[in-house]
């Protein structure tokens, strides 16, 4: 068996054959219902009918092991169904892979964003952390305008109730 092209031409010469045999039957009918038949004509259909009947057994026994060859799996000329089938297949399998890959990368970079949210975060807490504390810092070395006002008031007078000796 070759090309697909041969095999259906082939077919299509079995097919010819089967209405080939069918014609030499009903001749050979049409001979035996007549009301004196020819033996002879008889016998000539009978026969032709039993040679294209054996042409197409052999015809067809062919193409069907070639189809048994094809669904077994087994390598047979003319076949291209496994090299197609290992294809799709890989073709399958690089589709998932390029999927789960790109998934993959929209996951690092929703984890990437999320880290750089959570460490400007972190940064803006640490800092207003520092600058509550240089504040109290700055106000417990800083006395207010009313401590140094009572301080500076205070100060003149304690000079007066003092004695030198």
């Amino acid at each position: 068996m070759s090309s697909p092209s041969d095999n259906l031409q082939q077919l299509e010469a079995i097919e010819q054959q089967v209405s080939s045999a069918l014609q030499s039957a009903g001749l050979a009918l049409l001979e035996l219902s007549k009301d004196k038949p020819s033996v002879r004509q008889v016998e000539n259909h009978s026969t032709n009918y039993m040679k294209t009947l054996d042409a197409i057994e052999t015809g067809l026994s062919r193409h069907i092991h070639y189809l048994t060859q094809c669904s077994t799996g087994q390598p047979h000329e003319g076949s291209g169904y496994a090299a197609q089938k290992d294809l799709h297949m890989a073709r399958f399998r690089w589709e998932h892979v390029h999927s789960r890959l790109n998934e993959l990368e929209k996951l690092k970079t929703e984890h990437l964003r999320q880290e750089s949210l959570q460490r400007s975060r972190s940064q803006t807490s640490q800092l207003r952390q520092d600058n509550v504390q240089r504040s109290l810092a700055q106000n417990v070395k800083r006395p207010t305008s009313l401590q140094a006002t009572q301080q500076g008031a205070g100060q003149p007078m304690a000079g007066l109730f003092e004695t030198n000796n």
